[in-house]
Parts: C-alpha cells; structure tokens; sequence
C-alpha cells in the first residue's frame, strides 16, 4: 500500500509556488476579463466577462490553498450554495476553506471546481460584456479557457495542486482529486470509494422470488460473499441489479425487469456462475451469457450528453468472451434504438473486429461509438491494436466529444496501461452526439422488440464513468489501485 500511496501522490499532484502573482484572468474566447459585477466586493456579487480595466474585481489570486481570491485577498471566488451541477453560479464570499471555494487552474487553461469537477464557463460562449460566467460540464471549448494576461499566451500559469487522495483512496476517489469525478460506479465485487459503505447488487432466488441487496464487508471494502451464499444455498440466484455508488442514482436493472420494461430477449445473469478473491476474500463476478443485459437513462442524474466530454474504465475478463454484438459498458441510447453516428460512447471488449485493424485473435479494447466498433480513429489498421487475453483486464475509454478519444488496457493484475489509440474521432463522429443512457452487457440497440438482439457475452467486476477528460495520471493511478486490490 505504501507503493501505491507514492504513484497516486506522484500522478495526482503538481508543485506550485506558495502564492501566484495577482492578475487578470482573460477569456480566450473573447479577450475580455473575468469581472466581479458593478466593481463591488458585496457577498454574492456573481461573475461575469468585461473590457479588461486594471481594477481591483478583475485582480485574481490563485492560493497555495487552491483559492482563487480576488479583492487584495478579501474575497474568495465561490460555487453559490454548494452547487455541483452544470449551470451553477459562480459568485465571491467570505473565504472560509469550503470544497465549493476551491480551484484547480489546468494545463489546458481550463479552470475546474475541485468539488463539483465543473469549469468556468461562459455563459453560451457569448463574448459580449456582462455575458455571465457559471459552472458548466467540460468541454474543451475557448470559452472555458483562460489565460494570465501578461502571461504566456499559450498556457496559464503553473496549476495549482488538489490534496491527492488519501491512503486507501478507491478508483471514484482517484477521478474526484483529478477533478473528473464518477457519475456512475457500478460493481459486484467491491467498493469503488473509500468510504462507500452501501449495497453493490441485488440477487434474486428461484425458489420463492425473494431478494436481497449484498452490500460491503466494511465501508471501502469487498463484497460481503458469505451473505449471497447463506440467501441463495439450496436454489438458483439471479443478479436483478447493480447498485450505483456515485449518489446519483444510476442503478443498472437487467433488460426485462418492471424497472426496464418492453425487453423480451433479455434476463438477468446468474449470480453464483463465478466466484473469485479479491483481497483475499470471496466474491461474484456479473457473468453475462447471451441474451443478459442491464440499462438505466441517466441523461437527467450528471451522465454526459451530446459533446460533453467524458471517460470510463472497466475491469473484465479475457478468457470468457465471443464475437456477439456487443459486450459493452457505458453511455448508450435512451431509444435503446441505433439512432445515429455519436450516439454511443462506451467500451467494447470481445472478439468482433468489423472493420480491421485488430491483431491476433482477440479479445479487443475498442470504442463502440455507435454505427461502429472502433480500434482506432478510422475503419483501417491500427498497429498498435493488441489482444487481452488474461483472466482480469482493465479497459478504458475517454472522448472529449468534439475531436478526440482514446482507449487502453491492461492485465488488471500487474503493470501498466497501453495505449491503444489517443487521436481524432473517426469522420462522421465529431461533434458526439451521446444521449446519456448506461449499457452494460449489450449494444445500445438491445433489447426491445424492435431493437438489436442480444448475443453477446463477457464477465463484469467493476467499473465506473466520469464527466469531464480523465488526464493520463489519473488513469495510472486508477489502474495501480485496480492491480493492488487484488483479483485472483
């Protein structure tokens, strides 16, 4: 644990001076500064863009703290009532070390909320005065960037560091402190932040349709295994649903239930197909057979739609796969119907390569975008394609909506991840057109009666999705927990 504490210091802070200089902060989009409205350090008074003018409410501080100040010190800039949600006002208060006064300023110019993930933002990229600035989802675009003026041009200065995670910090912990924070967390094995102390699944039993929700040993802890064992011995248990640990509310029920109506060609999995360690102590995968899929619309609870940008990661297994369509996790159609190029945005993982470029025999980390399973940016050969055949493999995929994605793996046992692919969308993707739905087992057009079948199958241990462009180190530091919670 100690070497793990060292790679997530390591990855997740930066140095920074104890004070950075006090200065103008200009939006790149329209050279205008940021600006407390009607020059007045009142509690309350919100943000907006301004004719920069040398006074005192375009002056800001980024702290040693992660503050930024403004008003000689006096004022903190501030995310009104705690809000974490795309929309939020941005206003200055009375500093007083809240998570909703603390800021993280990016390589990318972007500046982020540490507690909400969110970036300052012009309202509707408008570049007139008084235009307001607020906290809206991530999404590369130059009304969320900012430069120092006087500064360089092409970068802000030095970023102020989060507090890393502390010890024993979980994969949802970990995305939080690289300010890309989980909207989903999904798994039957264990919790997936530190302090989760709540139910992972539910299992139903065939002999009297009884169910029981199977939650931690301890908070930040493995599935407590013995509880399934003693509920269903004697009869068969099905897996009806899998908790969301976010808060969010994104519990994935299987395709068929009273939850997810209209779904004739899906059931829930069998709970006791496959057991593991983790840690060393029991646990059940989520072992999906053809015709098992899970699904929740979470447009309306923080899962990114349209361009905005998101990442995702997965652990499964490379020895219980097929070339059906499609074993995927992540976002997906509302529809559940294949509405168009963009629609989905989520991870595959088996061994159908429709247009190429995947080596060996598979199973494949790819992108199903919709209208496509992509190994690359294109329908051609991706040299740096590899199979993961290994009993765990971790899978990850982010997109940034409008020009980019990427997508790697790794043995979820040892080392490190391999990039697969970080370059443009493929043509015809770019903006995504994500609609915010969760798949998990399936494609995005399973599993109504007009929709796609299901046929395709593939283990699930856990996994989660973010909003916003994980970086690279947070990705690392994901994975060196993934390795030392220990799946055998």
């Amino acid at each position: 644990m100690a070497a793990l504490a060292a790679l997530l210091a390591t990855a997740l802070t930066w140095s920074a001076p104890a004070s950075a200089a006090v200065a103008p902060l200009v939006s790149a989009s329209s050279g205008r500064c940021l600006d407390v409205a009607g020059n007045t350090d009142a509690l309350g008074a919100a943000l907006q863009i301004w004719d920069c003018n040398g006074q005192a409410n375009q002056a800001f501080e980024f702290t040693s703290a992660g503050e930024l100040r403004t008003f000689g010190g006096t004022r903190c800039v501030d995310a009104y009532g705690q809000g974490t949600s795309p929309g939020t006002k941005v206003v200055i208060w009375s500093c007083n070390g809240q998570a909703n006064q603390k800021w993280r300023q990016n390589a990318d110019g972007s500046v982020t909320g540490v507690q909400s993930g969110l970036c300052l933002d012009v309202y509707q990229a408008g570049t007139a005065n008084g235009t307001a600035v607020a906290l809206w989802t991530c999404n590369g675009q130059s009304n969320q960037k900012w430069t120092v003026a006087g500064g360089p041009t092409t970068s802000p200065s030095p970023p102020t560091s989060p507090s890393p995670p502390p010890p024993g910090s979980r994969p949802c912990d970990i995305y939080a402190a690289g300010g890309t924070p989980c909207v989903a967390a999904h798994s039957t094995t264990r919790a997936l932040y530190n302090a989760y102390n709540g139910n992972l699944y539910q299992v139903r039993r065939s002999s009297d349709n009884a169910t029981r929700n199977i939650g931690v040993l301890t908070a930040g802890g493995v599935a407590n295994a013995a509880a399934q064992d003693s509920f269903c011995a004697g009869t068969t248990c099905v897996v009806t649903v899998v908790y969301d640990q976010s808060g969010r509310g994104n519990d994935l029920w299987y395709q068929g239930s009273s939850v997810v109506p209209g779904s004739p060609q899906s059931k829930p999995a069998i709970a006791t197909t496959e057991s593991l360690s983790v840690g060393g102590n029991k646990a059940y995968s989520l072992y999906i057979n053809p015709g098992n899929s899970y699904w929740r619309d979470g447009h309306l609870t923080g899962v990114p739609t349209g361009s905005a940008p998101e990442g995702m990661y997965m652990v499964t297994s490379g020895t219980h796969v097929n070339s059906g369509c499609c074993f995927d996790y992540g976002n997906s159609e509302t529809t559940r119907k294949a509405d168009a190029a963009g629609a989905m945005d989520a991870i595959y993982f088996g061994t159908s390569c429709w247009f190429g470029g995947c080596s060996g025999s598979g199973p494949w980390v790819q992108a199903d975008l919709e209208w496509g399973l992509y190994p690359g940016g294109s329908q051609s050969w991706n040299p740096n394609q590899r199979a993961f055949a290994s009993k765990f493999v971790t899978a990850t995929l982010k997109n940034n909506g409008t020009s980019r994605f990427a997508i790697k793996g790794s043995n979820a046992q040892s080392g490190t991840l391999y990039t697969l692919y970080d370059g443009a969308l493929p043509p015809g993707y770019s903006p995504m057109k994500k609609q915010g739905a969760i798949v998990l087992g399936s494609g995005g057009d399973c599993c109504k009666p007009d929709g796609g079948a299901n046929l395709s199958a593939g283990t699930f241990y856990e996994g989660a999705m973010v909003a916003g462009y994980p970086s690279d180190a947070t990705e690392n530091a994901v994975q060196a927990d993934i390795v030392a919670a220990g799946y055998r």
